[in-house]
């Protein structure tokens, strides 16, 4: 991968030899590998058997879950927040193994569709919850620092399953919540 990123710098008429640029294609590596690194995560590993009985049947929400990723289309990052509400079915998942999984999907090269929906179908899995509900919000560079150049604008997607998806009334109360 270091060759590579001296092979682009070169292409885009950079002297890799230069004080700023001597360690760049080592650094921009590093980084990339990070940037992506959920490839090489499991849900499995990362919810490291964190799942609890528990006769809690009302929604458990975790908002504000900062995202950090890729887009699959132009390698440039997306960024916002995520929120995730669930509805327990005889168990309940660590607080903070939500956030984990949102990372393990999120730092892959993605569109955010599908990570709204891969962080959705992975808790349903996991927990076998009565519904889940992820709204993911997002600004992405590809639309900010090319093409339509459009510096305000955020995208919002969401995955209802579930309750959330034939309950109005659960859904709405979800979505007041998370405002």
């Amino acid at each position: 991968m270091e060759n590579f990123y001296k092979d682009l710098l070169k292409n885009i008429g950079e002297d890799i030899e230069r004080e700023g640029l001597k360690d760049t294609p080592k650094r921009a590596a590093r980084a990339f590998q990070y940037l992506t690194k959920g490839y090489k995560e499991d849900v499995q590993t990362v919810i490291n058997n964190a799942i609890f009985e528990s006769d809690s049947d009302e929604m458990v929400i975790v908002k504000d879950i900062e995202v950090y990723s890729m887009c699959e289309h132009h390698l440039l990052p997306f960024f916002g927040k995520c929120h995730v509400g669930y509805i327990p079915d005889g168990k309940i998942i660590g607080l903070s193994k939500i956030a984990r999984i949102v990372d393990v999907f999120a730092r892959r090269l993605q569109i955010q569709e599908n990570l709204t929906k891969q962080i959705a179908q992975a808790i349903m899995e996991t927990t076998g919850c009565k519904g889940i509900a992820v709204v993911v919000e997002a600004q992405h560079l590809c639309m900010m620092m090319r093409g339509v150049e459009k510096q305000n604008s955020i995208t919002k997607t969401s995955c209802m399953l579930g309750a959330f998806r034939e309950e109005i009334s659960t859904r709405s109360e979800f979505l007041s919540l998370i405002k």
